[in-house]
């Protein structure tokens, strides 16, 4: 198993995507984005496999093509959507070059949308995961995928948004997976769990969902999802921390505002009875400033700092009651299972 996720620093120089290029002649004669393109697509696609996942029908188990997957270690190890698995323990794959191999699943996330599987039999080498924090509005992107169970299906566009959010359910649980990249590359059902790559091929987000024509979105490949494919490798699930209360930006008092600097805070709407936020003193109407020494200004802020490692751990918040500042010292506890 892989120790530590491929990234940029760790690409092999065999996956340059220029090395993957058609080299029949044609080349030369391509203009320049067409050139990009099909150089993505020649080194990308052979990477990502499309999904047959067992899902129970009236008639009982049947298998049908879902979605993508990517490789994404040297032991055949692959990303994709956790809504693309479900509950599925195994499946198959298939690869563009018409190879198929079992795979398990190793652990799916839902409230991140990301999953990660093995396969049971030889795969490609690796993509190379890129960083989705240094793309821009505009820059060209390449998704490749299987939509419609149409094998090794490339499309283009740019990107059309940064910073996007997109709620994920785990039974009652809602979580807001944040930083999503929208496209305009078309996407269709059977995409969802393929690669969304930059001009020099590094696979930059998970591709998800479609929100409409022309509207794609993708799951993007940074330091929170990599701390997540990290715990799906080596623990098979996400431990999540919660304190057990609801919030919804508001704006600081001027002076304030003036004082620190800061201009948002989170207004708690709702506190669950008995939980970490309850016992530690935290009512509704506090208007959340600061927890562990960050800024909170939205429900997201808070949201970062629930993973596993917070469990447990002591965290400081500050809030605004009425006039007064107070700080309090909150033990978040472990987010219960309800999937």
């Amino acid at each position: 198993m892989a120790d530590t996720l491929p990234g940029p620093e760790h690409a092999p120089e065999e996956h340059a995507p220029d090395e993957h290029a058609p080299d029949d002649g044609t080349t030369e004669a391509l203009d320049t984005y067409s050139r990009i393109v099909a150089t993505v697509a020649a080194a990308v696609t052979p990477r990502v496999a499309a999904l047959q996942v067992p899902r129970r029908g009236r008639g009982g188990w049947f298998s049908t093509a879902l979605g993508s997957a990517v490789v994404f270690t040297e032991d055949g190890f692959l990303l994709t959507n956790a809504h693309v698995v479900g509950h599925a323990d195994a499946g198959t794959l298939a690869f563009a070059d018409g190879t198929t191999s079992p795979f398990h699943t190793i652990g799916a996330d839902p409230l991140s949308d990301l999953a990660v599987l093995r396969a049971d039999g030889p795969t490609p080498t690796p993509v190379r995961l890129g960083e989705a924090t240094g793309l821009r509005v505009g820059q060209l992107v390449v998704a490749v995928g299987n939509p419609l169970g149409l094998a090794g299906t490339v499309t283009a566009g740019v990107v059309s948004a940064l910073g996007r959010s997109l709620p994920a359910r785990a039974g009652s649980t809602v979580r807001i997976i944040d930083n999503v990249i929208q496209t305009d590359a078309a996407l269709n059902p059977g995409n969802s769990g393929g690669a969304l790559t930059t001009a020099n091929g590094e696979v930059v987000g998970i591709t998800t969902a479609v929100a409409g024509n022309g509207l794609g979105l993708a799951v993007p490949i940074d330091a929170t999802s990599r701390q997540i494919i990290a715990a799906l490798l080596t623990e098979g699930r996400i431990r999540r921390a919660y304190l057990g209360l609801a919030g919804v930006p508001a704006p600081l008092p001027p002076v304030l505002r003036h004082r620190t600097g800061q201009h948002t805070g989170l207004r708690i709407v709702e506190v669950v009875r008995g939980a970490p936020a309850d016992r530690a003193g935290l009512h509704e109407g506090d208007l959340l400033l600061t927890a562990s020494g960050e800024p909170m200004s939205s429900a997201q802020s808070l949201q970062r700092l629930m993973l596993a490692d917070a469990i447990g751990r002591p965290l400081a918040l500050t809030v605004l009651r009425g006039e007064a500042l107070v700080d309090v010292i909150a033990v978040p506890a472990e987010l219960p299972s309800d999937d």
